[in-house]
């Protein structure tokens, strides 16, 4: 039997992106560790709409 693992799948969705009310979106899904952590994951990723790297943030 597969045991359960602590890593789960998470969303990254661009904040400064909303704000300049462009169409679109930025978004990257990776994994983390639900076990090391617990809060909420805060990137730095690069966003092809605005062209430069910007915070994103997790989503749901």
């Amino acid at each position: 039997m597969a045991k359960k693992g602590n890593r789960v799948q998470v969303i990254l969705e661009c904040t400064e992106h909303k704000t300049t009310g462009q169409p679109g979106m930025s978004r990257y899904i990776t994994t983390k560790n639900r076990k090391n952590t617990t809060s909420r994951l805060e990137l730095k990723k690069y966003n092809p709409v605005l062209k430069k790297v910007t915070v994103h943030k997790e989503i749901k």
